[in-house]
């Protein structure tokens, strides 16, 4: 096993997820079989009680795990299937410790951060990255391992000194070190400062772990000159200085990094059996890199949410839209909306708030009305829902946007005017959303309908059974504690909202259409968490198409990519082939030269 560990420097929210996924895709495309782990220091046990303003979404994976967003770009670059346990936090190590404690298993010793926390770290990373991730259950061969946060905080020097143990565990040709640091450039001066990269690595160093790789985080493509110096003070050839700067699209980070060589340089120091240069799988990227920047003809969702004023609260929502506007050729625009400003309290408090909020929702092509927990702002989501069914708008509604979505139906449909969840009014007389039997409202961590579960589709003619192929069931990802109240689905099936989908006992709702609108779908789970750049959600896929006014052909096909679309993709290849034949002609010739 080879572990590679990727930590910060000077700021968080430096890039090192996005860098840690990369070093995983093209040493997978070398055929290798990567797995990765996530620390966060943090003491909570899992990242399920957060608000999304604390670190971003709550990512949810096939176990039920609740993890950190990170995890989700894992599992989109490497196309891999993790579990809770690849999310290790201060408070499940602590808590191991001292359940052993209570046990006695320490036989009676004093128990202490050194030896006894720092090795429950190394046993968890060396238990975890034996475990497979992949459909092909075979044992991974590469580990990488993000440390949350930024060297020198109080509360990551556990695993620092950790690792550094680690290193001498597994020997200095099975460990490598990434350090991720920034390089400001002062707009007064447009000079590239590589101080703060100095004193973060001295600091790393004093900590006993010496970065192997340093990867600079700039706007701009790191100068020589600038290069030369940190490999001057940081004790490192300038090879092992790689820049990672500004670029327009996330599919071209793996790309950076293979063309400075570093599937060369991880060969040599951890002595891979591979093939130097992963050009077969990376030829996707490339192809994602180069047509989301030739992309001409524009698609504009709404976003009506309670989190806007932080587009990580929605991540893997963005990268699933992305990823359904990719493949209709689409550059996608989203447009942010606090649901709260589109109620009529703001319209009396702040009328230019007000109406900028509705002027972006009217002006959209499609209106998305994603999970989230809370009162606030509830009524402007149902004011978006309603017209967006009034309006034959395409609409889609995830969890909590489903149940209001039922909700609005029975205020305005079927004419109960108090219908309501009992999440927010638990007096109405028309509860169409109410809480799980099984929800213990005593326990908030790791309560609520977690992890991946199967809906069954009822009816042949549903329009997302065809998007998902016309199969029989699926399986998603749920996070939820409340639910459809099941006995009254009857009075909105007679007036067209149609339950299509529903759990394997078929007594949770989990798939709602509406009868003659364009899209109008509401689901019960989280599609967003399985979305991948070559595989888009169902889900959001039919919300993209219908946007840009393509879903009708779509599914007219047979659910195919018009010929219009299949000629870019050939005429691309064909590109691509002939630039790789010239140049490996030029490689020729000069080499006979």
């Amino acid at each position: 096993m080879k572990y590679i560990l990727v930590t910060g420097g000077v700021i968080s929210g430096i890039g090192k997820g996005i860098i840690a996924s990369s070093v995983g895709t093209i040493l997978k495309s070398c055929g290798l079989h990567v797995t990765a782990i996530k620390i966060d220091p943090y003491i909570n046990i899992d990242a399920g009680t957060f608000s999304p303003y604390e670190h971003g979404e709550v990512f949810v994976l096939d176990d039920g795990g609740e993890v950190d967003l990170d995890l989700g770009n894992y599992e989109r670059f490497l196309d891999i299937r993790l579990t809770k346990d690849n999310n290790l936090t201060t408070g499940k190590i602590y808590q191991s410790v001292i359940n052993k404690e209570r046990k006695g298993d320490y036989l009676g010793k004093t128990v202490q951060v050194v030896p006894h926390i720092t090795d429950a770290i190394q046993e968890w990373v060396m238990k975890q990255a034996c475990v497979s991730v992949d459909d092909d259950g075979v044992e991974p061969q590469i580990c990488v391992i993000e440390l949350g946060g930024t060297v020198g905080d109080i509360e990551s020097m556990p695993f620092i000194e950790a690792f550094r143990q680690f290193q001498f565990k597994v020997k200095r040709e099975n460990f490598c070190n990434i350090h991720v640091s920034l390089i400001p450039q002062p707009s007064t001066t447009g000079e590239q400062k590589t101080k703060p990269t100095q004193n973060s690595v001295r600091e790393l160093r004093g900590l006993g772990l010496s970065p192997d790789l340093i990867m600079c985080r700039c706007a701009t493509p790191v100068e020589t000159a600038v290069k030369e110096k940190i490999s001057m003070f940081c004790h490192v050839e300038p090879t092992q200085v790689i820049c990672v700067h500004d670029v327009s699209s996330v599919y071209k980070v793996p790309l950076l990094l293979e063309q400075q060589g570093v599937v060369s340089y991880f060969c040599q120091r951890l002595n891979l059996p591979v093939e130097m240069k992963p050009r077969k799988m990376l030829t996707k990227w490339k192809e994602m890199a180069d047509r989301s920047d030739r992309l001409l003809e524009h698609v504009s969702i709404a976003l009506v949410g309670k989190y806007t004023k932080l587009s990580d609260s929605y991540a893997s929502v963005i990268k699933a839209l992305e990823h359904s506007a990719l493949a209709i050729n689409h550059k996608l625009q989203v447009k942010y909306i606090d649901s709260a400003d589109l109620e009529a309290t703001t319209l009396q408090d702040e009328p230019v708030k007000y109406h900028e909020a509705w002027q972006k929702l009217c002006s959209s092509h499609g209106v998305l009305v994603p999970g989230g927990f809370g009162v606030r702002g509830t009524e402007g989501k149902m004011l978006a829902i309603s017209w967006a069914r009034k309006q034959n708008k395409p609409f889609l509604g995830v969890c909590l946007g489903m149940q209001l979505a039922v909700c609005e139906f029975a205020r305005n449909v079927l004419g109960w005017e108090d219908a309501s969840s009992t999440e927010f009014n638990p007096e109405s007389r028309h509860p169409v959303v109410i809480e799980m039997p099984e929800h213990n409202p005593g326990q908030m961590g790791g309560t609520m309908r977690l992890g991946k579960r199967r809906t069954i589709f009822k009816s042949s003619s549903s329009l997302l059974r065809k998007l998902y192929g016309n199969v029989e069931y699926v399986e998603e990802r749920h996070r939820h504690r409340f639910e459809v109240n099941p006995e009254l689905t009857h009075h909105f099936e007679k007036k067209g909202l149609q339950f299509v989908g529903q759990d394997v006992e078929g007594e949770r709702m989990e798939v709602i259409e509406l009868d003659d609108h364009c899209y109008f779908v509401g689901v019960q789970y989280h599609p967003e968490f399985t979305s991948r750049p070559i595989k888009p959600s169902p889900p959001y896929f039919g919300l993209l198409l219908a946007a840009a006014g393509k879903l009708q052909s779509y599914l007219a096909k047979g659910c195919r990519l018009s010929p219009r679309y299949a000629l870019k993709v050939l005429s691309f290849i064909h590109y691509l082939v002939e630039t790789l034949t010239c140049s490996s002609l030029d490689f020729h010739n000069s080499a006979n030269s």
